[in-house]
């Protein structure tokens, strides 16, 4: 490119900076927001690298380099912890990533507008309940003695078992409550790229002698599949960041050796025992290996289907 293209490539630039000033103007706020409370704390990051003492500062505590990655992963915590995180992450990705999916293709094809809306608005309230509100309506409907699906589950197996203490059903029984809650909230986006399918398709798929299976499987399906690929490559991104809200709420001594995932490893390790350079190691090294697998992932997408993030 010569000097005299760059120039002018720089006054039509700055041309039109003067013409839509305002909106730039308006863009500054949400990018000072982003700076200052997003990327402004993130300086906080290298004490993961020294020997964090309140006293001395951030600055003038001692550097230590990567003795907490070091520790963290030869710790006999970490494959426990690993396992845990991976595999209540991949259960609830294999589990609960299709689920919206087909219940937004459900929705789509009935008939019946006002039935259609009401299942709608049955499966989004549960979005708005609270986190703590959850685990106690899991914990009463699951009580041996008293709750409604204990007794149910008791009288079809002929067992009576305290399902919140048994290490065995903690991952089922925190992957499909959170698909109970987030189905409903989950489908808006699918069901909004559905309403975008091009009418036409539908009818030269009736001409055509297609069936309604036939239909989604050739017409919906493909036409939202943009939609699927970038929210999978988001989902699998985050394969790593298990909230611990929920889970630390459903924690026991009993059920510890399924529960215990790196997010409340963390939360212990920080808040309760005030570690805080090691817990700052450890969740920078779950950090890391989400961006990681968020990069390899886009990667794989856009070269497999042409569907990316970027």
């Amino acid at each position: 490119m010569t000097l005299a293209v760059k120039r002018r490539a720089g006054q039509i630039r700055r041309k039109r900076i003067r013409k839509h000033w305002q909106l730039y103007l308006l863009f500054l706020v949400p990018l000072a927001s982003a700076l200052i409370f997003s990327y402004g704390p993130m300086y906080g990051i290298v004490i993961a690298f020294k020997n964090y003492v309140v006293s001395d500062s951030i600055w003038g505590s001692q550097w230590v380099g990567l003795k907490h990655f070091r520790e963290f992963m030869g710790s006999y915590n970490f494959p426990r912890l690993m396992k845990n995180t991976v595999g209540i992450s991949l259960y609830g990705l294999l589990a609960g990533f299709p689920v919206p999916i087909i219940f937004a293709l459900l929705i789509n094809e009935c008939p019946n507008v006002r039935f259609k809306k009401t299942v709608q608005m049955i499966t989004y309230a549960p979005h708005f309940i609270s986190t703590v509100v959850m685990v106690s309506l899991i914990v009463m409907f699951l009580n041996p003695r008293s709750g409604m699906l204990a007794k149910a589950l008791t009288s079809l197996t002929g067992q009576r078992i305290d399902y919140m203490s048994a290490p065995r059903y903690f991952k089922t029984i925190y992957v499909w409550s959170g698909i109970w809650q987030s189905m409903g909230f989950s489908a808006v986006i699918y069901i909004a790229a559905l309403a975008g399918v091009d009418a036409s398709l539908h009818e030269a798929a009736v001409v055509d002698g297609a069936s309604k299976l036939r239909k989604i499987w050739h017409v919906d399906l493909p036409s939202i599949m943009p939609t699927i690929v970038i929210l999978f490559i988001l989902s699998f991104g985050s394969v790593m960041s298990v909230g611990y809200e929920k889970i630390f709420l459903m924690q026991n001594q009993l059920n510890m050796s399924t529960s215990d995932v790196i997010s409340t490893f963390v939360y212990r390790m920080g808040l309760q025992q005030a570690q805080y350079s090691f817990s700052a190691a450890v969740g920078l090294f779950n950090s890391v290996i989400n961006a990681a697998l968020l990069v390899i992932v886009n990667q794989i997408a856009r070269r497999v289907g042409e569907t990316s993030l970027w």
